[in-house]
């Protein structure tokens, strides 16, 4: 499988403050760089769990006794490690997103460069597609759809354009969206929206919000007091959830006060939003949008 470079890498790792015998856990496993870099810092003792849902990724397993594939989606970190026998962990890897691979690969349907079926499934196990979200949601539904995941204003107008014409017949192919919707669509902005009307459905089919809100919640009852987490996001709905939790262990309003008036929240943040620099965003386009952000259990 042809995965490309690893984003941030000596940072995401790095940021980990690896202990040689440790153990952590990489929930984004994918081509499996960022665990390769872990390896390389755990010493025999050390162990090292990966998770990635794509039976893609599955075959890029590591022959290391130090290291554990679980083919499953992160947000059962917790379910998954105890049934390995594991109920602390030192530290937790996540590169969110879509892979490089799933991007390159033309039939999974995730890029817009491509004609392909209507997909976008991360586990293609999974019976939601991209074609069920455009041929089978309710037009609420579809507006909702557009507006919180792919923030876009004329969600009400895209949504009424897509009920209308798939009354006439299904729509099945990225090709036949992009024609339904070319009015939407003008020359100087179409790959921005249109890049904005594909998250919107990819995060629905594979509920990458509720996913990440789940896997965060997780967090703090897995990881040993100095533990870390590092995190990297490529979109404003990824990185908000991840700011507010590493700031104060919530996604909406304020924690509460001890008896001393101080905040009680189980991370700290540890140094600053990190972000690539121009010579990896020149190696690795995919690179450009990524945050990282690195946080300690207290």
């Amino acid at each position: 499988m042809d995965y490309h470079n690893p984003v941030l890498l000596q940072e995401a790792v790095g940021g980990l403050n690896i202990k040689p015998d440790g153990i952590y856990v990489d929930v984004t496993f994918g081509g499996g760089g960022h665990s390769r870099e872990i390896l390389t810092r755990l010493n025999d003792q050390g162990r090292l769990f990966g998770f990635d849902q794509d039976p893609d990724a599955q075959q890029n397993i590591i022959d290391d006794v130090r290291f554990t594939l679980i083919p499953e989606n992160f947000r059962y970190i917790k379910r998954f490690l105890r049934f390995h026998g594991c109920k602390k962990v030192d530290g937790i890897l996540g590169d969110f997103g879509v892979s490089s691979h799933q991007f390159d690969v033309a039939e999974r349907g995730f890029s817009t460069r491509f004609e392909s079926d209507l997909d976008m499934r991360m586990n293609q196990n999974d019976a939601l597609s991209a074609y069920n979200v455009v041929n089978d949601y309710e037009e609420e539904d579809l507006r909702r759809v557009f507006h919180q995941y792919g923030e876009l204003r004329n969600a009400p107008k895209l949504a009424r354009t897509i009920l209308q014409e798939r009354q006439v017949a299904p729509i099945k192919t990225s090709e036949q969206l992009k024609k339904i919707l070319a009015a939407f669509l003008p020359k100087h902005r179409e790959h921005k929206i249109l890049a904005q009307i594909y998250q919107a459905i990819r995060i629905e089919v594979n509920q990458e919000i509720e996913v990440l809100k789940e896997f965060l919640l997780q967090t703090e009852q897995l990881l040993d007091t100095g533990g870390r987490i590092s995190l990297i996001s490529y979109h404003s709905l990824e990185d908000r959830l991840v700011k507010r939790y590493v700031r104060n262990g919530l996604f909406e309003g304020e924690p509460e006060k001890d008896m001393y008036g101080n905040f009680e929240v189980p991370f700290k943040k540890v140094g600053k939003l990190i972000t690539p620099s121009k010579e990896e965003i020149k190696i690795n386009n995919r690179a450009r949008s990524a945050k990282l952000r690195i946080a300690e259990k207290v």
